[in-house]
């Protein structure tokens, strides 16, 4: 995974993007909670253009962190969203609105 801090565009400076690997199943999910942990107290955008799998552990993971940044105040979103990620997140159940939160939802 990618990180790098919004310079300009869409953004609010200063928040933090995390580029996502494009197989996100159990193994992967780990990895992602520690990494989303380090920008506690920050806003977070994940780009997950290019995610071709979304296991339901990396979902729930997703979902938690979306619930943590929203009890925090900051932002949280997932944008871009391959279009693997979007049928993985309805399979599940989950609408991509749940998965954002503060100015990006």
């Amino acid at each position: 995974m990618e990180t790098n801090e919004a310079a300009s565009g869409d953004l609010p400076e200063g928040t933090a993007i995390l580029t996502l690997a494009p197989r996100l199943d159990t193994v992967a999910s780990q990895a992602l909670a520690e990494e989303m942990k380090s920008y506690s107290g920050k806003d977070l955008t994940l780009d997950a253009g290019a995610v071709e799998h979304l296991g339901a552990h990396a979902a729930q993971t997703l979902l938690s962190a979306a619930r943590a940044w929203t009890t925090s105040g900051h932002t949280f979103a997932i944008t871009p969203r391959s279009e693997a990620v979007d049928a993985h997140l309805a399979t599940l159940g989950i609408v991509p609105a749940d998965l954002m939160t503060g100015e990006a939802a």
